[in-house]
């Protein structure tokens, strides 16, 4: 995993984790990467200083781990996404037009799953269409 800094065209700046600059690249190009304050995609990465650690640093960081509560919260995690998974059909790329469907009537209403840019999630939104975004979780991209 590689954490970019980032700034959108208005000068919010985040952060983003991806598996890799072709990760990013590709993300950035499918609109999926958007700023949280005001929702921009036009973003970009900025300078960062290459991160340096010690041999007792990079020992530290090995030997770290998730305390019980964290580790049975990921598992709660880990489990509702299995369900909403197994109740839903995966539409993928065709998710925003088929959520229009189901919305206007125009398609049986059935819960679904896929892929939308942060615009057409924020469009789906502003026309009252109930959608969530679903986390990635740690163990999903390692």
């Amino acid at each position: 995993m590689i954490r970019y800094s980032l700034r959108c065209e208005k000068a919010h700046e985040f952060e983003g984790w991806f598996s890799g600059s072709a990760d990013f690249d590709d993300q950035q190009q499918r609109g999926l990467i958007g700023c949280q304050v005001c929702g921009s995609v036009q973003v970009s990465k900025m300078l960062m200083a290459p991160s340096v650690s010690t041999a007792r640093e990079k020992e530290a960081t090995r030997t770290l781990a998730l305390d019980t509560a964290q580790k049975q919260a990921f598992a709660k995690i880990r489990e509702t996404l299995a369900t909403i998974r197994a109740n839903a059909e995966d539409v993928g790329d065709k998710f925003p037009e088929e959520a229009r469907k189901i919305h206007y009537g125009e398609a049986e209403e059935r819960g679904i799953i896929g892929q939308a840019s942060a615009q057409e999630a924020r469009a789906l939104i502003e026309e009252g269409i109930e959608v969530a975004p679903l986390p990635v979780l740690p163990d999903d991209v390692n």
